[in-house]
């Protein structure tokens, strides 16, 4: 299923169309790698010229445990997802943004993004740097945090930065990505309810991973595109049981911000679907020079900031 907020593809030069795209996952990863290459190609026939995937698509999130059967779902990069993408991203002269479980030898493994340019070239990867811990998101045990530092890429149609969930709490990810000339910052995620906790404080937690990400197109002026996956995924032991009896209700609600902040498009909490926006580039440079934050930074002041923490004298 497709949406778009434009029904025909704006004039202008400075224009293109952005898309993500938001799914279930189930145990089978042929299955869900065969699903997100369908709705690449439903992006690219939509006239997509940068598409970008949820967070670790090829399989169910398995971080919700600690299970050392799970590493056999890692992948090589060049490898099967980059492979299949990178025909469809040749196809319609499209850039794609893939999250994958990277296995970059072994017992080094990593919670990666391919970058793939719209002539199906691999054009580079970004590993994800802050990795979380947390109830059913025990991520430390499986992904070593990345090493490539904060990237961006100058690709056919736009120069792009891209993140990875837990990375979009912090500010200082966004800034640095963007001191890099994003015009366009990507998060692909994996974010949820836990059931039990959802009417106590299940509102607050989605407006703060919204309103985050809307804030970081504000500092920085520029587009946030933000994947999430949808459904209600419980990991199974061997057993056959469930390894917690509630797993993780994922929200969807993916999004497209625009640089002053304001949600251009919204996905659905629980439908598949293909989202899409005709974003002007132009509008970087417009909120750059009014809202001149990049200019009025005072580095002088900031070493600090490579500090762990700060104690008053």
């Amino acid at each position: 299923m497709a949406k778009s907020t434009n029904t025909r593809r704006a004039a202008s030069s400075s224009t293109i169309r952005l898309a993500l795209s938001q799914m279930a996952c189930g145990e089978d990863v042929r299955a869900n790698r065969a699903r997100q290459v369908r709705l690449a190609e439903a992006a690219g026939k939509k006239g997509a010229r940068i598409f970008c995937t949820q967070e670790l698509f090829a399989s169910q999130y398995f971080c919700q445990s600690e299970d050392h059967r799970f590493f056999a779902l890692a992948e090589s990069i060049p490898g099967p997802s980059t492979d299949a993408l990178a025909k469809i991203a040749k196809r319609y002269s499209m850039v794609v943004i893939a999250s994958l479980f990277e296995k970059r030898a072994s017992g080094l493994y990593h919670n990666t993004a391919a970058v793939i340019d719209a002539d199906g070239s691999l054009l580079g990867i970004y590993r994800k740097m802050h990795i979380p811990d947390d109830p059913y998101y025990y991520e430390k045990f499986y992904f070593t945090p990345g090493d490539t530092g904060f990237r961006t890429w100058q690709t056919r149609h736009a120069k792009i930065g891209v993140l990875i969930c837990w990375d979009q709490w912090f500010p200082e990810g966004a800034r640095l990505t963007a001191m890099g000339g994003a015009e366009i910052l990507f998060y692909p995620t994996a974010i949820g309810w836990h059931p039990a906790e959802k009417a106590e404080y299940g509102k607050a937690q989605h407006e703060s991973w919204e309103l985050m990400q809307r804030s970081h197109a504000v500092a920085n002026g520029c587009y946030v595109v933000a994947p999430n996956r949808i459904g209600h995924e419980i990991i199974r032991g061997l057993d056959g049981k469930p390894v917690h009896k509630d797993g993780i209700q994922f929200w969807g609600q993916s999004f497209i911000c625009q640089p002053d902040g304001q949600i251009a498009a919204k996905a659905s909490v629980d439908k598949e679907e293909v989202l899409l926006h005709d974003a002007d580039l132009a509008k970087v440079e417009f909120a750059r020079t009014h809202w001149p934050f990049l200019r009025d930074r005072r580095i002088d002041a900031y070493g600090n900031m490579t500090k762990r923490f700060l104690v008053a004298p």
